[in-house]
């Protein structure tokens, strides 16, 4: 068992199995006005390096409902900003806490992090992965009544950190998966590979630049902003993605039933037009407050669970 949630590829099906029934537990919780007590007594660090809303808010309320105290560690403020090294920051600040919620941009600098720390380590996003955006994901398809190992998900946009964990997810979990994207702006290479793609071939993964094409069958339509946090500089790459936008036209290509998934935020006109978005198929509302039940799951599974 993996000390550290760096990587969806870090979780067994078992385990994502695990959370997501966790999840539906803290779900009917909350719903009953439950409160959790399963880590009191515990200090949550939430390290971030780059801004949020949900992750951030979701791991903080997710920590303090269940008994934990959370703290907010913003790097701007703090003496790595002033040449303090990644190494000697992770030594100390996992010397004061239980567990420690990293956002940040390389993948590299993540792993520097967790290596020196002495509790465990989650990413709440890094330029490559986005892993617990995909046990939220997950969670909201399995509360839809849909087969987690049995279903086709299709992701139209940029192949970027979300993009990656879904695909890696899709691997572990059995189910298939259509990414339509711009030539060039596929999802990552290393990660392809991993989820099982030889030869530009898997049997549960279709790279397509044909959004028509993905959609089709699918019960999952999930799309992401086009110019990802930290990339803004290449905004004029937005007309590469205008075909990939997810509409009413492109639904009308995907079953009648299919439900619409965004991370968020939205960029309304962009990525997803309003109508969609207002739409009763459209359920990023649902899957947004699903990541403070998953954020409380993978606080558990990595705080008290992981040694079982």
């Amino acid at each position: 068992m993996n000390k550290n949630f760096l990587s969806i590829f870090d979780l067994s099906k078992g385990d994502v199995e695990r959370i997501i029934a966790r999840s539906a537990e803290h779900r009917e919780m909350s719903a009953a006005g439950g409160i959790g007590k399963s880590l009191e007594g515990k200090a949550v660090g939430i390290f971030f390096e780059k801004p949020s809303t949900r992750t951030r808010v979701s791991f903080e309320a997710a920590a303090a409902l269940l008994g934990a105290h959370p703290v907010f560690i913003d790097s701007a403020n703090m003496q790595i900003n002033r040449g303090e090294t990644l190494e000697d920051t992770a030594k100390v600040l996992s010397s004061y806490l239980d567990i420690i919620v990293m956002r940040t941009h390389g993948q590299e600098r993540l792993e520097e992090f967790a290596a020196h720390s002495s509790v465990p380590v989650i990413n709440a996003l890094s330029d490559l992965e986005h892993p617990t955006q995909a046990l939220a994901d997950i969670f909201t398809v399995a509360s839809h009544d849909i087969d987690v190992s049995g279903f086709k998900l299709a992701y139209i946009g940029d192949g970027n950190n979300v993009a990656n964990s879904l695909v890696g997810l899709s691997s572990i979990m059995g189910f298939d998966i259509a990414v339509a994207s711009p030539p060039g702006r596929e999802p990552d290479r290393t990660i392809l590979n991993r989820s099982g793609m030889s030869n530009g071939r898997a049997a549960h993964i279709t790279i397509t630049d044909d959004p028509v094409e993905a959609v089709c069958d699918a019960d999952v339509i999930y799309t992401d902003v086009w110019v990802s946090m930290g990339q803004e500089e290449g905004a004029d790459s937005r007309k590469l993605f205008e075909p990939y936008q997810v509409n009413t036209a492109l639904l009308s290509h995907a079953p009648a039933d299919a439900i619409v998934m965004h991370c968020l935020p939205a960029h309304r006109g962009e990525e997803i037009t309003d109508e969609v978005m207002r739409s009763e198929k459209c359920v990023a509302f649902k899957q947004a407050e699903n990541k403070l039940h998953t954020a409380k799951s993978a606080l558990e599974f990595f705080l008290r669970w992981s040694g079982d």
